[in-house]
C-alpha cells in the first residue's frame, strides 16, 4: 500500500504542468516620449493604455508610471535619440528601471502627388528596446493620412489599436523568452581564437597585424522607410572575418531602425575579405564596420 501511494506522488510530481497554471514571466514596461509636441503627448499615453489592456498567458506585463519612467530618462540627459548603441540604451533602460522601453518620434508632414495635390501624413516611429541587452527588438511607423493635419493625426490615433499594440507585446514576450534562455547559454563549442580589432586598444595591442580588407566594398541601400521618415542615423557593426576571408559573424551594436540595421546586416554578409595577416600566416579577427546614412538631396 505505501508502495502504490509513494508511486501516485512521483506520477503527480513528473505530470506535466498545463500551460495556463505554468508561471509566467514578469516583464515591465516604460513608455517614454515620443516627441514633444502635443499629438506625441496623446500617441504616447495612447501606447501606454493600450500595452497596459493586452494580456498573454506567458507574459505578466505591466507598464511604469509614465511621468517617472520620463522624468527618470531626462535626468540621464535623454533627449529622444533612436540611435543608440547596445551601452547607451542599456544605460537609459537601468536608469528608467525597466526590462522594456518604448520611444520614438512623431510627426506631421505636409506630403504631395499627382493624384493628390496636397495632403498631410501622421506617422509615429515607434522603438521596442531591451533595457538589458540595448537591443532594437522592434521597429514600426504606423501612419495615416487626411486632407488636414488634424484629420491625420486624429486616423493615426485610430491606426494605433489594439493588433498593433499586440505586436509590440508579442515582440516583448519574445525578446525576453530569448533574453532568458541566453542567460543559462554557455560558449561550449567556441574554439577559435578571434584577435580583437573593434576597439582602439584592441588595434593599438596588435599593431602588427595586417587588418583585412575587402575585395570590393558594397554600400547598404537607404531604405523606403528611412526615405519618408527622413532619417540620418549611424550604424555600427561588429564583424568577424575568418582565416579564410569570410564573414563568420555580425552583430549590430548601434541600430538606426527603419530597416537600416537589417541592410548593413545583409550586406557586410555579401562580402568577402582578403584575411588579416601576422607575420605571413592569416588569422581570424573581429572589426568594426561603420555606416553613415544620410537622407538624399531633394531633386
Amino acid at each position: 500500500m505505501y508502495f502504490r501511494r509513494a508511486l501516485v506522488v512521483l506520477l503527480i510530481a513528473l505530470w506535466p504542468t498545463p500551460a495556463a497554471a505554468r508561471e509566467v514571466l514578469p516583464v515591465s514596461v516604460a513608455v517614454l516620449d515620443v516627441g514633444g509636441s502635443p499629438p506625441a503627448a496623446r500617441v504616447a499615453e495612447r501606447l501606454a493604455k493600450m500595452l497596459a489592456s493586452v494580456n498573454r498567458t506567458d507574459t505578466k506585463l505591466s507598464v511604469l508610471d509614465r511621468g517617472l519612467s520620463r522624468a527618470a530618462a531626462r535626468g540621464v540627459g535623454y533627449a529622444g535619440s533612436l540611435n543608440m548603441t547596445l551601452a547607451e540604451a542599456r544605460s537609459l533602460g537601468a536608469a528608467v528601471g525597466c526590462d522594456f522601453f518604448l520611444t520614438g518620434d512623431v510627426q506631421t508632414v505636409r506630403r504631395s502627388s499627382a493624384a493628390r495635390p496636397v495632403y498631410y501624413e501622421a506617422y509615429a516611429s515607434v522603438f521596442v528596446v531591451s533595457a538589458h541587452t540595448g537591443r532594437l527588438v522592434l521597429w514600426d511607423r504606423p501612419a495615416a493620412e487626411a486632407d488636414s493635419v488634424e484629420g491625420a493625426e486624429t486616423a493615426l490615433l485610430a491606426a494605433l489599436d489594439a493588433g498593433a499594440a499586440g505586436r509590440y507585446v508579442k515582440a516583448v514576450a519574445e525578446a525576453a523568452a530569448r533574453e532568458e534562455r541566453e542567460r543559462f547559454a554557455t560558449d561550449e563549442g567556441v574554439t577559435a581564437a578571434v584577435i580583437d580589432l573593434s576597439t582602439d586598444e584592441g588595434a593599438a595591442a596588435n599593431s602588427d597585424l595586417r587588418e583585412p580588407a575587402p575585395f570590393r566594398r558594397l554600400r547598404p541601400a537607404y531604405t523606403d522607410a528611412a526615405a519618408r521618415a527622413e532619417a540620418e542615423a549611424t550604424v555600427d557593426a561588429i564583424v568577424e572575418i575568418g582565416a579564410d576571408g569570410e564573414v563568420a559573424d555580425v552583430r549590430v551594436v548601434r541600430w538606426a531602425g527603419f530597416g537600416l540595421d537589417e541592410e548593413v546586416v545583409a550586406t557586410v554578409r555579401r562580402m568577402h575579405f582578403r584575411p588579416a595577416q601576422r607575420e605571413g600566416e592569416p588569422v581570424p579577427v573581429r572589426v568594426l564596420l561603420r555606416y553613415n546614412f544620410r537622407k538624399p538631396p531633394k531633386s
